[in-house]
């Protein structure tokens, strides 16, 4: 009894915190990982006081089914400008959150998507991005 008890209480902890992203620690780190991996990277410039990231935080990047489709098939990485961490100049843009699909030498797919998107859109975008990335490997 005890041994289903446990195991019924881990299923609910990994339920519960097991969808969360993957993200690489750092721009650098990040895009090593997509070359090896041969992967697209999701590339997210943020601030913590922006309404809308804090938004795009709390619903999209908290989905379930975005975060398993983010860690099976992208390298994720965030910046946040103010924790002044690293953003290839190019990337930059005056505004926040700034969601970018880049191949994995970190060179863009796109232009930016800009400002907090939900997760049925957002898992569109991400098929979208998987599909043109997949042909682009397959050339």
């Amino acid at each position: 009894m005890r041994n289903i008890f446990i195991i019924l209480v881990f299923g609910i902890v990994v339920n519960i915190f097991g969808s969360e992203i993957n993200w690489a620690k750092d721009y650098h780190e990040g895009v090593k990982i997509a070359q090896e991996s041969k992967k697209p990277v999701l590339f997210v410039s943020s601030r913590h006081s922006c309404k809308f990231c804090v938004i795009l935080d709390e619903t999209t990047f908290e989905d379930k089914r975005v975060a398993e489709e983010l860690n099976k098939n992208f390298v994720s990485i965030i910046s946040y400008s103010d924790e002044n961490d690293y953003m290839p100049q190019e990337l930059w843009q005056p505004g926040t959150p700034a969601i970018w699909f880049l191949m994995p030498d970190g060179e863009p797919m796109y232009q930016p998507l800009m400002g907090a998107i939900d997760a049925e859109n957002f898992l569109k975008a991400l098929s979208i991005v998987k599909e043109e990335f997949n042909k682009e490997k397959s050339k």
